[in-house]
């Protein structure tokens, strides 16, 4: 039997009730290749080999209370696959709050809005070194920059890896990179790509398109969904970074990346009603042999915060195994095969050959990174 992996979570919002659903489903059914696993063995860790030591929250419904009742509370919305969970022995801290809280997320009926427990923050690095975390997720809102880096600096004291699952520039970031690679503390990031979701068939599309001898002109994505993922980006100022992301992991799959006027990717509007189903609408217009037209357009619905955990699963396993191996910084294959904003932007068939290859210890070729734009500004991923 492989030894659990010490996990703690950074925002116990949707994501985190799938994740901690997620993994008390395999350990009690029955699964295999097909069960909705990426990898149900990854290095001979199983899903079930994960267990939560710490999380961290600020919504009074959830500080203070078991973590295996705080990921069914308000808002949470999230659909329930597994009601009954194992008592984890571990209760929701005070996270500080920073920018992890937009003013307008307050403004909303009971249910959606935010009520800010009323307790002192802890010292996060603190409680990641006395629980034993070895790795820590972060799951909080879209645009809390300093919330986010306030944790990669507990991190990096503490000594625990890091999975970076929102869009707040730290792996891809090369002074953050430097940090942890100084530190010896891997990080897997940033922001997590959905098992079958928006980002990875746009990409797919793309590189069709490109793969098939057919020239893109033009493409759209357009997101709505009804969790405080979408409520929290209607303040606008959050939402660049959410854009930035979605829209160069998708330019990263041209060979030469389109204008800025001819491409719009990122969330519409928050649709209360729709809960945790999130709905894409794509739409892709292009040119073909003899430069006839052609036109796509795809509706893609599905369960956002179960989509991303699949996903998650995997990446908390291969900072595991990099922390094992004694990897320090990016984990780049697992970086650029899960996150839409890795430090090396790679065709997806290439990140997964080079992310198998490291999964099983072997040495892989490396891959030329990829240029990559957003907003407008045409970047090379970072070496």
């Amino acid at each position: 039997m492989m030894r659990k992996i010490k996990v703690a979570i950074a925002g116990v919002g949707n994501c985190a009730s799938s994740l901690v659903q997620g993994i008390e489903y395999y350990k009690r059914h029955e699964y295999d290749a097909t069960s909705g696993l990426m990898h149900p063995n990854m290095a001979g860790y199983k899903p079930h080999d994960i267990q939560f030591v710490a999380a961290f929250d600020i919504d009074r419904r959830k500080v203070g209370t078991p973590l295996e009742k705080a990921i069914f509370a308000k808002p949470n919305c999230t659909m329930v696959f597994q009601e009954e969970i194992t008592p984890t022995g571990v209760e929701v801290q005070m996270a500080p709050v920073l920018d992890g809280l937009a003013p307008h997320m307050a403004d909303y009926d009971a249910d959606e809005a935010f009520r800010l427990a009323d307790a002192e923050p802890v010292d996060v690095a603190e409680v990641l070194e006395e629980t034993g975390a070895e790795v820590l997720v972060c799951y909080l809102p879209v645009g809390s920059e300093r919330a986010v880096q306030h944790f990669a600096e507990a991190c990096l004291e503490a000594g625990v890896a890091m999975v970076n699952c929102v869009p707040v520039f730290i792996a891809s970031d090369p002074a953050w990179a430097g940090r942890f690679r100084e530190a010896g503390v891997p990080i897997v990031g940033d922001d997590i790509k959905s098992q079958v979701g928006a980002t990875i068939v746009h990409r797919a599309l793309t590189r069709l398109f490109a793969d098939r001898g057919y020239t893109l002109d033009r493409t759209y994505q357009l997101n709505t969904g009804g969790n405080t993922d979408f409520l929290n980006m209607l303040a606008l100022d959050r939402l660049k970074s959410k854009k930035k992301s979605k829209t160069g992991s998708v330019q990263s799959q041209l060979d030469t990346p389109l204008a800025p006027r001819n491409i719009h990717i990122g969330p519409s509007d928050y649709v209360p009603w729709q809960g945790d189903n999130k709905i894409a609408f794509i739409r892709m217009e292009g040119r073909g042999f003899g430069g006839a037209p052609i036109e796509l357009e795809l509706r893609l619905s599905v369960q956002d915060s179960p989509n991303s955990a699949g996903v998650v699963i995997d990446a908390i396993r291969c900072a595991q195994i990099a922390r094992e191996r004694e990897l320090a910084g990016p984990v780049l294959a697992a970086s650029a095969y899960y996150m839409k904003t890795p430090p090396k932007q790679m065709r997806d068939s290439e990140a997964r050959e080079l992310l198998e290859a490291f999964i099983a210890g072997e040495d892989a070729a490396p891959v030329k990174a990829r240029p990559v734009a957003s907003d407008g500004v045409h970047l090379t991923a970072a070496e």
